[in-house]
């Protein structure tokens, strides 16, 4: 093996080097407390609602409805438990999700069924789609939040979430949307979607782990999760992490900016890779939807009625042949699980197990096409006999 081709980046990615430069004078030379009212602490306060602004402006929001979490999973977490505990106070305990969300919106729904709430999960059908007529169906006079994610983030599928959100608020009910896979992948736009809250992340967009964001739509009822000082308009306390915040401006903005043509460029990535995949292994299964899909996820499976690899095994040589890619699923206690994406979607658990998902980023070109297509046909052969 003399070459490594990294093709996940739905997991996460390199830190752009520009990102890297935004965010080092932020580090020890601008260092002050953003709280503080010295002239060091207004200096930090002045970049870190510069920052605030890009990020807000890049989703047609205003400033003072961005606020910045620890990541992905505490956006989720706020959104979700902020507004089912503030919307018990007006008799209304029912949420509605859909089978093929993260577990970071998942996860959070089973601990509120704990505390009382009613939780609708909504099937998906075979591409992994879930229309504004089910959630539409599903909707009581009870139901205080949807959350259906922007797009999903192992098959690629997008949501309507202009007509999702349009049936909610038809029965006043607030929309909460995942956006942590289509921030800077494709257009996003809160007004544009109609949604009342949106989880943002930036370490899939070449920009550092470790924080993230929640826009809240101005006049939203939510209640905190942590208690402390009164940062982020005492709705999320402490400190602000400074330079981690112009970090996840600067990769947003470089982002924006490369958008319109990096869209096209991996999109001509994956039709390439699928063709060949197609053509090459009539076992082959693409998952998610024909045309409504992320520009950059390629969701395949092995029909295990046809031919049986083993999931694990299939991740370990394309490792081997120095290519890095995910079923998409979780890894407990060192078993593959099958994705649960994949069993909504209903693939049998052998199938989804044996499932890549090539995630395709900026280091990657044509010539790892030919790459990837030849150690999957050496994999497969090597594997199937």
């Amino acid at each position: 093996m003399n070459r490594r081709i990294y093709l996940d980046h739905t997991a996460t990615t390199p830190l752009d080097d520009r990102v890297l430069d935004a965010m080092r004078p932020y580090f020890a030379e601008t260092f002050g407390n953003a709280s503080s009212v010295h002239w060091f602490g207004q200096q930090a306060k002045s970049a870190l609602e510069n920052a605030r602004g890009t990020i807000a402006r890049a989703i047609g929001a205003q400033p003072g409805e961005l606020f910045f979490t620890s990541g992905g999973t505490e956006a989720d977490n706020f959104a979700l438990i902020g507004v089912a505990r503030a919307a018990r106070r007006s008799g209304k305990n029912h949420l509605i999700t859909s089978a093929a969300e993260h577990h970071a919106v998942l996860e959070p729904c089973e601990m509120l069924k704990e505390e009382g709430l009613v939780v609708t999960v909504l099937p998906v059908d075979s591409n992994g789609f879930v229309d504004a007529q089910q959630v539409s169906h599903a909707i009581t006079d009870k139901t205080c939040l949807v959350s259906i994610m922007h797009a999903n983030n192992e098959v690629g599928t997008i949501y309507p979430l202009k007509e999702i959100s349009a049936a909610a608020h038809e029965r006043g009910v607030l929309v909460h949307t995942d956006a942590v896979q289509t921030l800077g992948k494709i257009p996003v736009d809160v007004k544009d979607l109609d949604v009342d809250l949106m989880t943002l992340s930036v370490h899939k967009l070449y920009g550092p782990k470790g924080i993230g964001a929640l826009f809240i739509r101005r006049g939203v009822e939510i209640e905190s999760l942590l208690f402390g000082g009164g940062q982020e308009r005492g709705r999320r306390p402490g400190t602000e992490n400074l330079p981690l915040a112009v970090g996840f401006a600067k990769a947003v903005e470089l982002a924006m900016a490369a958008m319109p043509t990096e869209m096209q460029r991996l999109a001509s990535l994956r039709q390439n890779l699928e063709s060949r995949i197609r053509a090459a292994f009539p076992s082959a299964l693409i998952n998610g939807h024909p045309v409504e899909r992320l520009p950059h996820i390629l969701n395949v499976s092995f029909d295990s009625s046809k031919i049986q690899l083993e999931g694990e095994m299939l991740l370990m040589n394309m490792d081997l042949e120095g290519i890095a890619v995910t079923s998409g699923s979780a890894c407990t206690s060192g078993s593959m699980q099958p994705s649960h994406v994949l069993l909504a979607m209903g693939r049998d658990a052998k199938t989804a197990k044996a499932t890549l998902r090539f995630a395709f980023g900026k280091s990657n070109t044509e010539g790892d096409i030919d790459y990837v297509v030849e150690s999957l046909h050496q994999v497969v052969s090597r594997m199937s006999h």
